[in-house]
């Protein structure tokens, strides 16, 4: 059978393939039986897959981060795509092919780092340059920043998809700055570096990706708040000057306002002009990349259609050239 992207599954269709198990869990039905969850992915994305009267020998048999063989069959329910499994085993790593599971190669995330580092090289600012080399020097936090995906699901869900979308920001903060004199380039280019620097504490990224119990409890943004403000305080440790207060708060609430409304999640709404070129360049390159991702991996789509898109209530039209 051939390997199929999980965007290319259809419904009620046999599955015999490998996947990247991650945030498994053991839980009762209704009737008190067990059944083992866990979440499939590969480069495409992520997709539930559940075994019915599961074991503590089963749940015991892989564990997240590893890759596993799956034999089964897809289904719907509740509108979402599932995988009903058969049979789970571990895989033996030899046999994997990476390429089939990475978005981003080595190099790819070299020359992003590089963009990244030279992009912020070129601030202006002095209080907002000592922030940002701040961040640069950690190498424990660039670490995780370099490995984080942007999200779990929806867009930039892969192993340097934060890099990726941040870097992808700033181009273009670059690109629009020029177009809004009062705009301030600098302030909006660190804004975007730190928008979703939480998500490093929030997501689990060494083995899967799945939310830690911090990510769970304050989520991203707090998080985020939480790094810049200890940042701030290493500057001025360091230095022994005071960070201005006016470029500390306005940064925070580019992390507080970045989700753009309070029913998305933000605690406070955009109230500056680098928040709302924030909020507004977020939410583009996240829909952009969310959609490019999904094109190009139901490529084959013959009537130049992709498939129903649930989280989208849509489906999205390729051309037929």
């Amino acid at each position: 059978m051939p390997r199929r992207l999980i965007t290319e599954l259809p419904a009620q269709t046999q599955v015999d393939q490998t996947f990247l198990a991650t945030h498994k869990q053991l839980r009762p039905n209704r009737n008190g039986q067990l059944y083992l969850q866990v979440e499939l992915a590969d480069k495409s994305g992520m997709i539930t897959g559940r075994l019915w009267n599961a074991s503590d020998d089963d749940f015991a048999a892989f564990d997240d981060g590893d890759y596993v063989r799956v034999e089964g069959h897809t289904q719907l329910y509740s509108g979402s795509l599932q995988v009903i499994i058969s049979a789970i085993e571990r895989a033996d790593p030899r046999t994997i092919d990476e390429s089939e599971f990475q978005v981003l190669s080595r190099n790819d995330l070299v020359r992003l780092e590089a963009e990244l580092a030279a992009i912020l090289g070129s601030v202006g600012s002095a209080p907002l340059k000592a922030l940002a080399d701040e961040i640069l020097a950690d190498e424990g936090l660039m670490e995780a920043f370099t490995r984080s995906p942007a999200g779990v699901k929806h867009h930039h869900a892969y192993a340097g998809g934060l890099l990726d979308h941040v870097v992808n920001l700033m181009r273009l903060a670059d690109r629009i700055a020029p177009l809004y004199p009062l705009l301030d380039r600098d302030l909006l280019v660190v804004g975007v570096l730190v928008h979703d620097i939480g998500k490093t504490r929030e997501l689990e990224s060494m083995q899967g990706f799945s939310y830690t119990d911090e990510g769970q409890l304050l989520g991203h943004v707090l998080l985020g708040l939480e790094i810049v403000e200890a940042k701030i305080r290493a500057i001025e440790a360091r230095t022994g000057r005071p960070f201005p207060p006016e470029a500390a708060v306005r940064i925070k609430h580019m992390i507080a306002s970045h989700h753009g409304q309070y029913e998305f999640g933000a605690p406070k709404l955009p109230m500056t002009l680098e928040a709302v070129a924030l909020h507004h360049l977020d939410l583009l390159d996240a829909k952009m990349a969310g959609t490019i991702q999904l094109l190009h991996n139901e490529a084959t789509a013959e009537d130049g259609w992709t498939q129903y898109q649930q989280s989208q209530g849509r489906k999205f039209f390729r051309g037929r050239g």
